[in-house]
């Protein structure tokens, strides 16, 4: 019997299809008034997965935009009771699931007061964050009962897409966003498995630029379903220290597409290989398989801002079934519920 999070996980494309069809007004309407008043700052405020959603939008808006964006760390507000002002016009972007983590809710109402325009992307409209912000995007992700977010965690990356697709001068990306949904779809039928982290007590997972959000939402993922002691960095940052852990046979998954940091990438997992490393390489890249030990191929790619949802839905089916192999129900975490109450 498939599980929750294998079934939440391959609705996810009609889930993405309804989300850019609902939202296209709102949105197009709110690129419109950004681009006339264009924000100063923009503030992100998240927790969990949504948190890696956050950090996705950041790499969007600063990247292609040139918009400086800081993520907020809830508690200096619920703990501290210290609000930082931004300049004005700043807009906050709260990224959530159920919409009811007090912290979150707390900290857009204060921001709100402040002159701040706030925007929610959240999947239940009557939650109190959807009713906090002064904007609300709907993530149409339906009920989402598995413990470990899929379908709603790729929503909030195509909404954070959509809302950039807009907000550019070209017509490129959004162009590009219709072929999303069947992509997601195709994606489900990526090849590989991840055997080898079956008997495995620790993995590093590595990802780069716009992949890097995703390679902390997989590691976030291995934790929860699979027990597994997995940690999300950058390439970049990995080099920085945590690389002198690794020994002969020491599990490494790459999350590699091919835009402005394949170059570098490549030639860190090269270096890492040298090293010892077993690679497992989930990727559309012909030259970064190449390198794997593990290839893990992704059978279709798009635009540098749209495939890393594709390694995202390419991965999940895959970390459900080493959950199973490890001994595990994936519906059924330890210790943890479908909706985190932080303060």
């Amino acid at each position: 019997m498939a599980s929750r999070m294998r079934l939440e996980a391959e609705e996810a494309p009609q889930v993405v299809e309804r989300l850019l069809r609902e939202n296209e007004a709102e949105v197009k309407a709110l690129a419109a008034f950004l681009r006339r008043r264009p924000p100063a700052l923009v503030l992100t405020a998240a927790r969990g997965s949504s948190d890696h959603a956050a950090l996705f939008a950041k790499y969007l808006l600063e990247a292609r935009l040139l918009w400086p964006t800081l993520s907020l760390a809830p508690s200096v507000l619920t703990l501290y009771r210290a609000l930082p002002r931004p300049p004005l016009p700043s807009l906050l972007l709260a990224f959530s699931q159920s919409g009811e983590s007090p912290d979150v809710v707390e900290m857009v109402a204060a921001y709100r007061r402040q002159g701040v325009l706030t925007l929610a992307l959240v999947n239940r409209e009557d939650s109190p964050l959807a009713q906090a912000a002064e904007v609300a995007l709907p993530l149409h992700a339906g009920e989402e009962r598995a413990v470990a977010a899929t379908k709603s965690f790729l929503a909030m990356l195509a909404a954070a897409a959509q809302l950039l697709a807009h907000l550019l001068e070209g017509a490129g990306l959004r162009e590009a966003l219709p072929a999303l949904p069947e992509a997601l779809h195709r994606a489900l039928e990526a090849g590989g498995e991840l055997a080898y982290l079956e008997d495995a007590e620790g993995l590093f997972v590595l990802g780069r630029g716009f992949t890097y959000p995703v390679a902390l939402e997989a590691a976030l993922k291995l934790k929860e379903v699979a027990a597994l002691h997995a940690e999300g960095f950058s390439a970049a940052e990995f080099l920085h220290g945590p690389q002198a852990l690794l020994e002969e046979g020491f599990p490494l998954l790459a999350l590699v597409q091919g835009d402005e940091a394949l170059e570098g990438f490549l030639k860190t997992l090269e270096g890492l290989r040298a090293k010892g490393a077993h690679l497992l390489v989930l990727s559309p890249e012909p030259e970064a398989l190449a390198l794997a030990h593990t290839p893990l191929p992704v059978p279709v790619s798009l635009a540098p801002e749209l495939t890393p949802l594709l390694l995202a839905q390419a991965f999940y089916p895959k970390a459900e079934a080493l959950a199973r192999a490890r001994g595990l129900d994936p519906d059924r975490p330890r210790h943890l519920a479908k909706v985190t109450r932080t303060r």
